[in-house]
């Protein structure tokens, strides 16, 4: 592996992809400048070979400290849809496509608060996503909000004209919908609103992996011919 200069995760990446050594590898990743604030690298985590990946747009304050992904309120927000959806967490790889929280501090408490991570930086953190994909084989990726949504189908796709539809991309079969921080600022009279749009999102993600994966059934046999019995 190089030495951090191209402004990019690929010189970080190791000889052998895996989900083991990807992880091991992203943790000295020095790809763009986020990895000087944030405490860690948050990877993804989940099944090597689950069917749906979701992809968020970076970790939160929790996840950084805690170093796992979507742990924190908006976590909480997605484990809560994902069983509303009848989709099981433990079944599900989970990650962002930006790997080191970005942050501004808050003048007069110092909370660190959420920045939006720049297009380049996007750019500069996606080998990690692409070999997460190569290695995990998802048959649909899930991305949550507009910045793991471009990502993956381009910057001109709109959550919300196109979410809750499964469209093909570079990565494959992609579903977008909203993130769980949006439902979290959104105005308490439409949130309920909101998080009902987010369950049917991830609903229809399940019923597409579904009718995706079970087998297709066999060709209906015609009833074989009896012989004649002579009576003679």
């Amino acid at each position: 592996m190089k030495s951090a200069g191209t402004g990019s995760a690929a010189d970080f990446l190791p000889p052998v992809c895996t989900l083991a050594a990807l992880r091991e590898a992203a943790a000295g990743c020095r790809g763009c400048g986020l990895y000087r604030y944030a405490t860690q690298t948050v990877f993804g985590e989940g099944p090597a070979r689950a069917r749906m990946m979701l992809v968020g747009e970076q970790p939160g304050d929790q996840e950084d400290r805690a170093g796992h992904p979507f742990v924190g309120p908006s976590g909480r927000l997605l484990d809560q849809a994902l069983e509303e959806a009848g989709i099981d967490r433990a079944t599900v790889y989970v990650t962002n496509a930006v790997k080191h929280f970005k942050f501004v501090r808050q003048e007069l408490t110092r909370r660190r608060l959420h920045k939006k991570p720049a297009v380049g930086e996007v750019r500069a953190c996606r080998p990690w996503l692409e070999e997460e994909i190569k290695v995990v084989r998802p048959a649909l990726i899930v991305a949550l909000g507009s910045t793991a949504a471009q990502s993956l189908l381009g910057p001109k796709f709109r959550v919300t004209r196109e979410r809750g539809r499964v469209m093909e991309s570079w990565a494959g079969a992609v579903l977008a919908t909203v993130h769980p921080s949006a439902i979290l600022r959104a105005p308490g009279d439409t949130r309920a609103a909101e998080q009902r749009a987010f369950v049917r999102d991830l609903t229809e993600a399940a019923r597409w992996l579904a009718r995706a994966t079970s087998p297709r059934p066999s060709p209906a046999r015609r009833p074989a011919r009896r012989a004649r019995t002579s009576l003679r």
